[in-house]
């Protein structure tokens, strides 16, 4: 349902299309999918916070998937969980709101490769440069290393949103279960010729250099690694680097898929769950694999709960 009333400042969210049957088992997987985010992500957060074995420049960049992902999905979740038990007429949003959401889920997007990135920087300076891992690796490069990851993302998304908002609007329906950029600029009836030009530029660029970061990061890893006989180098290449990687595909994928079914209309519920999926498990995996793989944070884990005893 559309009206055509210009610059609407209340929006309504399609949400996602389930029968009745299926709205209370979809609420509690995705309900506690959200709780297990913030409790497995903010208690590794916290065992970092308060072990000083874990103050290392891997794990202080690793933070920032943490709290990318706790943003991105308070941003995103609560609100579906709200509307999921509300009829369709009553899944309203005001337009402020909505640019928030659409602004917030882009930069965890983005932060999601551009934090990736800086974390390959991290390990390529670990395995190919050891002996001055330390004196590059400093406090100061950490803090510089972040804020060139949030400081992109924030430029990108921030001309992403700012060219849309300085469009008419002329509908009120968002056809998605939460805002973001393209379900803004849909709700336009001026020429969104520009969104989409920069919108594939932005997209091509952020995938191109994350893309192209990763393969000369990882093929020089590599070399290094072959190249010498030191089972132990290799040993610890292969695991800090496979978690990294298993991160890596699995961000770069949802992604990708999600992007593509945004220019296919008739895999609308598709990509309505793609879109989700996207936030939720990437949320779920990351604290689960670099938990699993690092010996410090299962070593710190073991501690606190001895401590406890």
């Amino acid at each position: 349902m559309e009206n055509y009333t210009f610059n609407s400042f209340t929006l309504q969210l399609e949400g996602l299309n389930i029968s009745k049957d299926s709205v209370y088992p979809v609420f509690i997987i995705i309900f506690f999918s959200y709780i297990f985010i913030m409790v497995a992500n903010g208690g590794i957060a916290f065992l970092v916070f308060i072990d000083k074995s874990l103050h290392q420049s891997m794990y202080l960049l690793f933070c920032n998937l943490i709290f990318n992902d706790i943003l991105g999905n308070s941003i995103m979740v609560p609100r579906l969980l709200s509307d999921l038990l509300r009829p369709p007429s009553e899944r309203l949003i005001s337009y402020f709101e909505c640019v928030v959401q659409a602004f917030i889920t882009h930069m965890f997007n983005t932060t999601s490769l551009t934090v990736l990135m800086i974390m390959a920087f991290d390990r390529y300076v670990a395995i190919c440069d050891p002996l001055r891992y330390a004196a590059i690796m400093t406090n100061k490069m950490v803090i510089k290393l972040t804020v060139s990851a949030w400081g992109v993302a924030l430029v990108l998304v921030g001309i992403l949103l700012g060219l849309t908002i300085r469009l008419n609007r002329c509908r009120t329906m968002i056809m998605n279960p939460y805002c973001d950029n393209a379900s803004l600029f849909k709700l336009s009836c001026d020429s969104v010729f520009i969104n989409n030009v920069y919108g594939l530029t932005f997209t091509a660029f952020l995938l191109s250099s994350s893309i192209g970061t990763t393969v000369l990061t990882y093929t020089k890893i590599a070399v290094i690694c072959l190249s010498s006989k030191n089972k132990s180098l290799n040993s610890k290449a292969l695991k800090t680097c496979s978690t990294h990687l298993v991160v890596y595909l699995i961000m770069v994928t949802s992604g990708m898929v999600v992007i593509s079914l945004h220019r296919l209309p008739q895999y609308t519920q598709i990509r309505k769950l793609a879109s989700i999926l996207f936030h939720i498990i990437p949320g779920s995996l990351n604290p689960v694999i670099y938990g699993v793989q690092s010996a410090e944070i299962c070593k710190s884990v073991s501690r606190l709960f001895r401590s406890k005893h």
